[in-house]
């Protein structure tokens, strides 16, 4: 399978504040009963996350130590991306007897940290991005990252996508590293070894057939239980109208364009995803689009012979992606679009109108168990903060 996600960038922040206690921005444009809602369940995940935390830390460090946070933050930042690549984090800067966990490990020592992120390597080949690091507490820095790890060991090569936030306590003594502690965005319950954490890492074993195609380049940015958040670069379709979000009018027409019924009588390369569009809610325009290949540039492109048929350049930019299996009829496609956006609402996000369906399986070699169906939503905004 193609490998068609972008390399994450880092940002940083401008000031060194931390603020131990944060209060949640209310999300806008909601419904006031949602607000309350995700208040109370954001006022429990940070009970539950200092709970975990203190545990692992243990007392307040004496008020005489002095430890250079800012300049471990600066050092996370060189350090963190070469977590599972062959140069390594360093691990000098880690107390001996570090004690490390996530929803599913933990290890009390530097030596099971290090034996933990070379069993991840072996067997998953991760990829880790770095999002931010800033400083959240006296003696305690958090990282925001996302790890896409391709399950090498199964025949169809599962892709397990894990976002969310390490704590790291810092050995007021030494200025160590002295507890890693991972939250995961897609469970509440992160504490060690919980079922809901066992059945998120299962649940993406699932068999999805991913065409060996190019698809839209794309980094992502969180992963919730419901969907994703992703950052799409700008792309190329060919489009044409379709009048059913599920059907295939119009196929024929924009397959043609790049199977060289066009000014050049030139063939373009086959991708994947095939999306069909609907602009409003009632589903009053709707168009069929095939993606064309990154290398190519719109105004190099050859002219579709059919009036019907036009090239278009997509600007990207950021959307919600909630994946699903089966044949994707016209209602099952519509009950997705509603989970979607009660997701995102109850989320606090803003989504914009309309929404597509992407189609990346040939519905005629294809048990419909395997296929791999999106839809997306893009959205006004969205922050990591």
């Amino acid at each position: 399978m193609t490998t068609s996600h972008l390399s994450g960038t880092i940002i940083r922040p401008i000031s060194g504040n931390y603020s131990t206690h944060q209060t949640p921005k209310p999300p806008r444009n909601s419904i006031s009963f949602i607000k309350q809602s995700r208040t109370r369940n954001l006022a429990d995940n940070r009970i539950n996350r200092s709970r975990i935390r203190l545990s692992l830390v243990g007392e307040a460090p004496p008020e005489s130590s002095k430890v250079e946070v800012e300049r471990l933050v600066d050092f996370l930042y060189e350090d963190l991306p070469h977590l599972f690549d062959d140069q390594g984090i360093d691990q000098t800067a880690y107390d001996e007897q570090v004690k490390f966990r996530d929803p599913i490990t933990k290890h009390d020592s530097i030596s099971g940290y290090l034996f933990n992120i070379a069993m991840l390597k072996l067997v998953f080949s991760p990829n880790f991005q770095l999002h931010w690091v800033r400083q959240t507490g006296p003696y305690e820095i958090t990282s925001r990252w996302t790890m896409e790890m391709t399950f090498s060991l199964l025949p169809w090569k599962p892709l397990l996508v894990f976002t969310g936030t390490s704590v790291m306590g810092i050995k007021p003594e030494n200025g160590k590293f002295c507890s890693h502690v991972d939250y995961w965005d897609s469970i509440k319950n992160n504490e060690y070894f919980s079922s809901e954490a066992v059945m998120d890492l299962i649940k993406q074993l699932r068999i999805y057939k991913t065409p060996d195609l190019e698809t839209p380049k794309y980094q992502i940015l969180k992963r919730t239980a419901t969907y994703e958040v992703r950052k799409y670069s700008p792309f190329i379709i060919v489009e044409t109208q379709s009048d059913k979000l599920a059907g295939s009018t119009g196929f024929n027409d924009v397959a043609g364009y790049i199977f060289g019924k066009n000014s050049r009588e030139e063939k373009i390369a086959m991708t994947t995803p095939v999306f069909t569009q609907a602009f409003d809610p009632e589903m009053s325009k709707m168009s069929i689009q095939i993606v064309l290949p990154s290398e190519k540039d719109i105004n190099s492109l050859p002219e579709p012979n059919k009036e019907n048929v036009s090239l278009r350049s997509v600007q990207g930019g950021l959307a919600a992606v909630l994946k699903f299996s089966g044949k994707p009829t016209e209602d099952i496609v519509c009950e997705k679009e509603k989970m979607l956006r009660s997701s995102i609402l109850s989320d606090g996000l803003k989504p914009k109108d309309g929404y597509l369906l992407a189609r990346y399986n040939d519905p005629g070699r294809t048990k419909s168990f395997m296929m791999r169906n999106e839809v997306l939503i893009w959205l006004e905004e969205f922050s990591l903060d």
